[in-house]
């Protein structure tokens, strides 16, 4: 049973950027990693090239081998209730999460600077296992302005407006799996 507990602490770094503390439990957290490490993750492939991280879609999926759109699996049952606490932290109607993108960040894995698809409106996730840096960059007159919203595990972020479509964002690569 997934029991969601969220803190009131929230911290806000950039406009549009939500994070929160404590979405779920440890236990819930346990729970959720071993289904997620028993779901069918492959390596991720961009354009020939495959990346340190492990990734499964549901819902839908984005192809980036070939730039396609298109369904996939249904969401899991594991995942409904996460689904739901995400929606009420970003102020979403649950069926407004319609794709899942579970990634696995093994050690030595990240992701590089990017800004999501734009069909993906608003980004929710969820960090679990080991703290990760969420890292935001934008270009300035003199280079680049630049944040660092640090991840604890079970920590939940929102990307909307300004940190969703003008800056780029990356995890910095992992210590640690997860």
């Amino acid at each position: 049973m997934l029991r969601v507990q969220m803190d009131l602490f929230e911290r806000s770094l950039l406009p549009g950027l939500r994070l929160g503390e404590n979405i779920v439990s440890p236990a819930a957290e346990r729970t959720l990693i071993g289904a997620i490490d028993a779901a069918h993750l492959s390596p991720f492939r961009f354009q020939g090239w495959l990346g340190k991280r492990v990734t499964a879609s549901f819902g839908w999926r984005y192809d980036f081998e070939n730039a396609s759109f298109g369904p996939a699996e249904p969401i899991p049952e594991f995942l409904l209730p996460l689904r739901e606490s995400a929606a009420s932290f970003a102020g979403l109607p649950a069926g407004s999460l319609a794709q899942a993108l579970l990634i696995r960040y093994d050690p030595g894995a990240g992701i590089g600077w990017h800004r999501d698809r734009p069909l993906f409106e608003r980004v929710v996730g969820i960090s679990l296992g080991a703290p990760a840096v969420l890292r935001f960059r934008r270009r300035a007159a003199a280079g680049f302005d630049r944040a660092n919203a640090p991840l604890a595990p079970r920590s939940i972020y929102h990307l909307s407006g300004d940190a969703r479509h003008l800056w780029e964002h990356s995890i910095a690569k992992m210590d640690v799996a997860r």
